[in-house]
């Protein structure tokens, strides 16, 4: 099987995605990752990754490390 290519979502997913992040769960769980990713048409190993640099992105905006296992947001 090949690698995953790397793939920049449209803007659709990008609203999908971004909605999710801000209004629902910036750590969702497999079940809801597994939905999301339906939702936008991505691999849940897609979604999962911007999920996991939209968290650094935000952490840093806030002024937080950019990884932090003991503090849940």
């Amino acid at each position: 099987m090949d690698a995953e290519k790397p793939v920049t979502p449209t803007e659709e997913q990008l609203e999908i995605l971004e909605y999710n992040f801000c209004k629902v769960n910036k750590h969702p769980d497999p079940t809801t990752l597994c939905l999301i990713a339906a939702e936008t048409g991505l691999s849940e190993e897609q979604t999962l990754k911007w999920f996991k640099q939209r968290l650094a992105q935000w952490r840093k905006s806030e002024g937080l490390p950019s990884e932090s296992g003991s503090v849940r947001d």
